[in-house]
């Protein structure tokens, strides 16, 4: 089974993904990306199926327009995981 991230991970999260915060309303983390148009932005969520796909680890997300929102979090291990952490670093790299 995954292991939730420890609270020194989580502390260091801000150094980790600077970009990223943590969710609010439960045991995730989020970012919102910004793009030209629709268009760039769909490119962008295809780049990170393929990478969800090779981490067989899925985000949560929403696009509206030029705008998409993801949130990260392990539901085998009921909140944030060292997997989140890898998906958001190499989402990251996408860009």
């Amino acid at each position: 089974m995954v292991q939730r991230l420890s609270d020194a991970q989580r502390r260091s999260l801000s150094e980790t993904l600077p970009q990223w915060s943590l969710a609010e309303e439960r045991d995730a983390i989020r970012r919102v990306f910004r793009f030209a148009d629709f268009s760039a932005a769909w490119a962008f969520m295809t780049r990170v199926a393929l990478l969800a796909e090779k981490h067989d680890h899925h985000p949560e997300w929403s696009n509206v327009y030029n705008r998409v929102e993801i949130l990260l979090s392990t539901h085998d291990a009921g909140g944030l995981s060292e997997r989140d952490v890898q998906l958001a670093k190499a989402i990251d790299h996408v860009l």
